[in-house]
């Protein structure tokens, strides 16, 4: 993988600080993220999906547990991902007890729990894709914190899967600065609006 040039470096640095200075500074993200949810389990993608992988929220990010309490309760069939070296694995989520503070502080599956068998998903069962990001754009460009975890695992999703990014308005900038390997959403969800990204 080739270096980026320095103005691209510099302004991806400029979008995550501003982001995440606007996302730490919004208030109500408790009422926000729960219309994000009303919007995300309204589309005809979710009602559909057997199999919905989301993530755990951390610090200032959508709130995402609420979400997947109420996917469990639904009866979908939730996947989360946790860190491994330096990528995702997926571990299916029967519970909200099965986790606890991992890698970085973000609540993961108990390491006990990942080595059994039937707790494994394989990338490319997976119906429908939750992803956070530190900013998007509206046509569905993403950036993370730059450790590219989300892009080596959404290679592997099979096509017809959905790839939606969850963001409040104020992560929503006018471009975001793309490199080949970086996989876009097919849609992105604030508590404003939903927005049909370019997707892959």
């Amino acid at each position: 993988m080739t270096e980026e040039p320095l103005p691209t470096q510099r302004l991806k640095h400029q979008i995550r600080t501003q982001a995440e200075a606007n996302r730490r500074a919004k208030p109500d993200k408790d009422e926000a993220s729960e219309l994000i949810w009303e919007r995300l389990a309204a589309l005809p993608e979710y009602v559909a999906a057997e199999t919905v992988m989301g993530y755990v929220h951390f610090r200032s990010e959508v709130r995402t547990r609420g979400f997947l309490a109420t996917a469990l309760a639904a009866g979908k069939r939730v996947v989360v991902p946790y860190c491994l070296a330096d990528h995702l694995e997926l571990f299916l989520l029967e519970c909200m007890d099965e986790l606890a503070p991992g890698t970085w502080g973000i609540p993961e599956p108990k390491v006990e729990l990942r080595s059994l068998a039937d707790k494994r998903v394989d990338a490319g069962r997976l119906d429908l894709v939750v992803v956070p990001g530190v900013a998007f754009d509206r046509r569905g460009h993403r950036l993370g914190h730059g450790k590219g975890y989300y892009d080596k695992l959404l290679v592997h999703v099979r096509p017809g899967a959905p790839l939606v990014g969850l963001a409040f308005e104020c992560q929503l900038f006018p471009k975001i600065p793309t490199r080949p390997h970086d996989v876009p959403m097919d849609r992105v969800i604030t508590e404003k609006a939903v927005y049909r990204g370019r997707g892959r």
